[in-house]
Order: C-alpha cells, then sequence, then structure tokens
C-alpha cells in the first residue's frame, strides 16, 4: 500500500496548497490523510475531522432529494417547473430534468444575498425575472448555480420545510453523519478550513449567501462526504444515466447525468463532482465497477494540480487508470481577429484582444459576485489546440497548473461549462 500521507504531503507542499484532506473509500475500507493547516494567518492543523466547504459537489445531494421524490411519486423529471412554482418567473418549458443537467438556459451565476431567513430561496427564485435566457430550453448545456437552488424550492415546496431541513430530515440524519453542516452557525461547531488564493494569502470570506445554500453550501468532512458516495455505490443508479454529451472538456468529462458528471477514464467509467466556493476546491470521484470513492478537499485555489497528480496515483494504484491528461497548445495556428470582443453573462464580463500574436481573455466579476471576488479581474493567455480550426484555445491559470479549454462559436465563448454570449465586438489591440 503506498504511503498517502508522505505523497499528499509531497504533491500539495509542491503545488502551495496550505491543507488538504484525502479520503479513499474502497469497497468497505476507509481511509482519511490529513496534511497541513486550515488556516495559515492561524496555523490551526488539519485533522482528519477537519471541515472543509465541497461547494458545488452540493448539487449531489440536492439531485438526490430530487430523486427521493420521484421515487414518492410527489414528482417528475419532466414536469414543468411553473406546474410545481406557478409563481417562478421562468420560461414555462423548463422542466425538472433540465435544471438537473444544465439545460435550462437560465443565465445562472447569480449569486444574490436574500437574507438568512427561511425564505431565502424563496426570494431569490422571485428575482429570476431578471435573468437572461441564454438558450431555448433543452437545446444547450450552460452550468447554471440557479438551476440548483430552484430545484431547492421545489423541495421546500414538495417537502413543506427549508432545503436545510429537508437535507437533514432526509440524508444527514439517515447517513448517520455528525461532520455535515450548511449554516455558518453549526459549522463553527467543528474544525473548519478557511480558502486561500493561489499566492496563499487567506480570503476575507468564509462562505457564500445561503440563498444558494441547495447549489453549494455544504461544508463537512471527507469520512462525511464519502459516506455520501457509498450512498450513491448502492442506490440511486438512474441518476448516472447519462442525459447530455459534454464534448471538448477536460479530465474525461464527457456526459452529465442527474447532476452527476460521467467521466470516462482509460475506459472506465467514473461519476462525480467538483466544488468551488471561495478558496476552497473539493474533487469526488466514484468507480463504481471497482466500488471505489476518492475525495480531496482543499484550501487552496492551486489544487487543481494537486488533484491531477494525486488522484491520478491513487486511481492507478487500485485500478490502473489516471486523470485523463488536458489538451495543450499546437503550433502554427494563427489567433486571428475573429473572436476579439466582448462577452458578458450574469457576474462575469470577459474581454478577448490580440496582442502580438496572442489572443488574451480578460475576466472581470461584476454584479453580486463582486462581494467575494478575492481577484475581481485575471488575465489569461489563450493558445490554439486541437482541433486546429482557430475556434479551439487553451489557457492555465499558472505554469504549474493544469490547461483548461476555451471555445469559441460566432455568438458565444464556451469556457468552465458555461456560454458567455457575445456582447461588443472591438478594435482594441
Amino acid at each position: 500500500m503506498p504511503d498517502w500521507s508522505s505523497r499528499l504531503e509531497e504533491l500539495a507542499a509542491g503545488a502551495a496548497v496550505p491543507g488538504a484532506v484525502l479520503g479513499i473509500w474502497a469497497d468497505g475500507e476507509q481511509s482519511i490523510t490529513p496534511y497541513g493547516v486550515l488556516n495559515r494567518a492561524t496555523g490551526v492543523e488539519v485533522t482528519a475531522g477537519s471541515l472543509f466547504q465541497v461547494g458545488s459537489i452540493t448539487k449531489t445531494w440536492t439531485a438526490t432529494l430530487i430523486a427521493q421524490l420521484v421515487a414518492e411519486g410527489k414528482l417528475s423529471l419532466d414536469d414543468a417547473v411553473v406546474k410545481v412554482l406557478p409563481e417562478a418567473p421562468v420560461d414555462g418549458r423548463i422542466t425538472v430534468r433540465h435544471l438537473l443537467t444544465h439545460q435550462s438556459g437560465i443565465d445562472g451565476d447569480l449569486f444574490t444575498d436574500t437574507g438568512r431567513g427561511d425564505d431565502c430561496i424563496e426570494r431569490y427564485v422571485a428575482l429570476l425575472g431578471d435573468a437572461e435566457q441564454l438558450f431555448e430550453p433543452g437545446t444547450a448545456y450552460s452550468y447554471c448555480n440557479a438551476g440548483f437552488v430552484l430545484l431547492g424550492r421545489l423541495i421546500e415546496v414538495l417537502d413543506n420545510r427549508s432545503w436545510d431541513e429537508s437535507l437533514h430530515a432526509r440524508l444527514i440524519e439517515p447517513l448517520g453523519l455528525t461532520q455535515t453542516t450548511t449554516l455558518p452557525e453549526q459549522a463553527i461547531l467543528h474544525r473548519n478550513a478557511l480558502g486561500h488564493t493561489a499566492d496563499g494569502v487567506p480570503v476575507k470570506t468564509w462562505n457564500l449567501p445561503r440563498s444558494i445554500g441547495a447549489a453549494g453550501l455544504i461544508t463537512q468532512s471527507a469520512a462525511d462526504l464519502l459516506t455520501f458516495a457509498e450512498l450513491h455505490l448502492d442506490g440511486y443508479a438512474e441518476m448516472r444515466d447519462p442525459q447530455v454529451a459534454v464534448p471538448g472538456a477536460a479530465g474525461g468529462f464527457e456526459a452529465v447525468g442527474q447532476a452527476w458528471r460521467l467521466y470516462d477514464w482509460s475506459g472506465r467509467k467514473l461519476f462525480g463532482h467538483d466544488g468551488t466556493t471561495v478558496g476552497q476546491l473539493a474533487f469526488l470521484r466514484i468507480d463504481p465497477e471497482a466500488r471505489l470513492a476518492v475525495c480531496l478537499l482543499t484550501n487552496s485555489a492551486n489544487a487543481p494540480a494537486l488533484f491531477d497528480q494525486l488522484v491520478s496515483e491513487v486511481f492507478t494504484h487500485y485500478v490502473g487508470a489516471a486523470v485523463p491528461l488536458p489538451p495543450e497548445p499546437i503550433e502554427g495556428v494563427s489567433a486571428g481577429e475573429t473572436h476579439v470582443g466582448v462577452y458578458e453573462r450574469a457576474s462575469v464580463r470577459m474581454e478577448v484582444v490580440r496582442r502580438d500574436d496572442r489572443l488574451v481573455l480578460t475576466s472581470q466579476a461584476t454584479g453580486d459576485r463582486l462581494a467575494f471576488a478575492e481577484e475581481p479581474v485575471v488575465e489569461y493567455d489563450l493558445y490554439p489546440t486541437t482541433p486546429a480550426d482557430g475556434n479551439h484555445f487553451v489557457t492555465r491559470s499558472a505554469p504549474d497548473q493544469p490547461w483548461t479549454t476555451v471555445t469559441f462559436t460566432p455568438t458565444y465563448l464556451f469556457n468552465s461549462g458555461r456560454v458567455t454570449p457575445r456582447s461588443v465586438p472591438t478594435d482594441r489591440t
């Protein structure tokens, strides 16, 4: 058995990740390996029971609640959202399935803080009339946080209690979880991580608004997350039936089920999800055939490089498969003027300009996202990649981080799983 503690220590230090926990569940045997500090400002050590924010992994928990309601006959995946929520100001053609698979077309990165009361999700949904409809429901894929808040509201109405209360009653308590929370007053009773920027600076904001809880507000230990993974090894198989293909994504990500991302690693079919909050990144991958679940919880924006290396080693040891290599830059493809312009969606404004022989993308946080954007403006160089048609590019946040893809069409750019419409052409160079 490899010494995962030594490997985690070595690789996390090399990636400048202050603190992390590696969790492995292998056919009934669980191991939890902590490393580093929860907060560089305090020096408090990470322990096996430390809590980290798992961000959008929360979406798979919300989707599990929806699956329970469907099994109880209270809901159908093809029900229109407005059938249950007639007051919701959204396109009447959007179904529950569209929300679960990010095909609603709602411009979904809305982080409006609607307060701390139990009505915060209801109040958030009431504001969705101001959200843009990026495409016709069911015609494309674009990652949508707002869609999972809508699902949270469906759960509240059908369960007659808050999303947090349903989560506790339906999953946290039945699974016997004692280190899973959704609210800061619960989390403060435990040993908690704080996020850090890529430069290793502790962030100023600990968590996101309660209103987006159903999309990304669970904070928990690695052991509790692995218990949830075990639940999905033994049930809810329908949630990982492919619903929509996601072409061109990195890391073997090839399709979406009901919230779960579906991966192909050298022919092995995995499912899982990632999560990002303010300086905290979490990863979960599950191989149902091998009955293997691996999670990595971190408090650093530098975590992708650590994940690729460490989790590749874990999966190689157990099943002989690793994280697929991302696409890389290629030579001999001209980066012309076609894609120069401004691209905008909720919470972000992107501008593509040409500098010398390269396109440069500047991403600026806008709106409610400014309240927790530690780096409100970030600049990326774009490099042509395959297919060599002048529309496909890769970029990365730092030389030691993995490449990610950016794809252009005549009307939008696609990156981070999101459609960002083109708004204003520009002649700037």
